[in-house]
């Protein structure tokens, strides 16, 4: 979503400030990106001197699809080996999910990420009105979110016209596919549900 703008001398001796964008293959809300990576990272790329986290972005696709991927843009003193790991481990720490990258403006991308994701995608218009109107979307999410404990969580949700998606990011898709299984099964609201891996 970012483009690579010219650097900028940031004045005195110091070295032009150079743009990295981690290209976080998350499906998150623009308030929950900014809590999960950018607060934290800013925080610890100020502490140790590397740089900043200077802005983000969220993409989000046309239906049936959602959310994209969310960027964060960071401006470092160097691009080091040092520096870059350093990014990336502090990302990986923070969530990021498999099918991230840091981009360059001039080198190849860096692939990184550790986390599987799982996308619930609820029919948010064939079922009967009853079941929309005293059922709560919040109960879904907070038992799926006790099933899986110790493996994975919800970290997003996305609303559009036909469906409403919930995003689950944990250490396996298998195992928090099973885990929810039943409960996804039984559940009224989650009737014609989409369960799609999405890291």
């Amino acid at each position: 979503m970012f483009g690579f703008p010219k650097k900028k001398l940031s004045g005195g001796s110091r070295d032009p400030e150079i743009m990295v964008i981690a290209q976080l293959n998350a499906r998150v809300q623009p308030m929950d990106r900014g809590e999960y990576f950018e607060e934290p990272l800013d925080k610890v790329l100020k502490s140790e001197g590397i740089g900043e986290v200077t802005g983000g972005g969220t993409l989000f696709a046309d239906e049936p699809y959602g959310i994209e991927y969310s960027d964060v843009e960071i401006m470092v003193h160097e691009a080091s080996d040092s520096v870059v790991q350093k990014i990336i481990a502090e990302l990986e720490e923070l969530s990021a999910p498999r099918g991230s990258c840091l981009k360059f403006e001039d080198r190849d991308d860096i692939p990184f990420g550790r986390l599987e994701g799982m996308a619930v995608f609820l029919d948010g218009v064939n079922l009967p009105a009853e079941v929309y109107e005293t059922s709560d979307v919040n109960h879904v999410i907070d038992s799926c979110d006790k099933l899986i404990e110790g493996v994975g969580q919800v970290q997003g949700y996305w609303e559009g016209s036909q469906e409403t998606a919930l995003y689950f990011y944990g250490t396996s898709f298998d195992e928090m596919q099973t885990l929810t299984a039943d409960f996804l099964a039984i559940e009224p609201l989650c009737q014609n549900a989409r369960i799609v891996k999405i890291a």
